[in-house]
C-alpha cells in the first residue's frame, strides 16, 4: 500500500515501475541466466527497458540485494569498516541494498579521482494503520564535487540476500523508518554483476551537493536528525 507520506522535497520518490507481461518474462530469463552461470560473471543486457527496472525487480521480487561499485572487476567483496555517524553503518561489514536504484548511486560516483563526502538513503515508511509506502531516496555528494560531474561507468553486483541482516526499523513519530540496507561481517560472493553507466542512474540531474563543515556539526550537534541539511 502507498499512503500519501509528507517529506521534504529533498527525498525523491521512485519512479513507477510498471512491468508488462513480456517484460517480467525477460526479467526471468536473465534471473536464470544468473543462477545457471559461474559465480560474478557479467551479464549480458540488450532489452530496451531501463537496466534500473530490472534491478528493482531483482530486489522487489527474487532473494537477492545489490552492491554498487566503481570496481567492476570484484570477485569476493571483504568486509571494510565504514565511516558512518549511525551504528549500524559504522562497522567493518559488506553493505547492499534490497533496492535496485540505490546501488547505482555508489557505482557512478568517481570516488577515486575527486573526493568527496556521501550523504544519502532509501527508506520505505510504515505508518501506525500499517501500510507501508513506496521508497524514498536521498541522494547528496559533497558540493564541490558535484560542480565538477564526477561520474563513471560501474557495476551493480547481484548477492544472495539471506546472508546479509536488514538494518533494524527506526521508530519516528509514531511511524516507522525503514533503511533498505544489509550488512554482512563476512566476505561474499556476488551471483553476477551488471554494468551500469550514470545514464542508468535515473535520479542523476538530481543529486545535490552539501556543505561538509556544516553538515557535519548539525550531525554531531543531533545525531539522529538525518540528513542535516535544509529543504530549500
Amino acid at each position: 500500500m502507498n499512503p500519501q507520506i509528507q517529506l521534504p522535497r529533498y527525498y525523491l520518490p521512485r519512479p513507477p515501475l510498471d512491468l508488462d507481461t513480456a517484460t517480467i518474462a525477460a526479467f526471468d530469463s536473465l534471473w536464470a541466466q544468473m543462477t545457471s552461470g559461474a559465480h560474478g560473471h557479467e551479464l549480458p543486457y540488450s532489452l530496451p527497458v531501463p537496466r534500473w527496472q530490472f534491478l528493482c525487480y531483482l530486489t522487489d521480487h527474487k532473494p537477492v540485494v545489490l552492491h554498487g561499485s566503481g570496481n567492476p572487476d570484484v570477485a569476493v567483496f571483504e568486509p571494510r569498516q565504514a565511516a558512518d555517524i549511525m551504528t549500524f553503518g559504522n562497522r567493518a561489514a559488506v553493505y547492499a541494498a534490497a533496492d535496485g536504484i540505490w546501488p547505482i548511486y555508489f557505482a557512478i560516483l568517481d570516488r577515486d579521482r575527486y573526493a568527496m563526502s556521501l550523504t544519502n538513503s532509501c527508506i520505505r515508511i510504515a505508518t501506525p494503520t500499517g501500510e507501508t509506502s513506496d521508497r524514498f531516496y536521498f541522494c547528496w555528494i559533497f558540493e564541490g564535487a558535484v560542480s565538477h560531474e564526477q561520474w563513471e561507468t560501474g557495476a551493480g553486483y547481484t548477492l544472495p540476500g539471506p546472508p546479509l541482516d536488514p538494518q533494524p526499523p527506526i521508530p519516528s513519530g509514531g511511524a516507522t523508518i525503514h533503511v533498505l540496507q544489509c550488512a554482512s561481517p563476512l566476505p561474499v560472493t556476488p551471483i553476477a554483476k551488471l554494468r551500469v553507466t550514470p545514464d542508468d542512474f535515473p535520479f542523476l540531474d538530481q543529486i545535490r551537493g552539501h556543505d561538509d563543515q556544516l553538515q557535519m556539526q548539525r550531525a554531531r550537534a543531533n545525531p539522529d536528525a538525518f540528513p542535516w541539511v535544509d529543504d530549500d
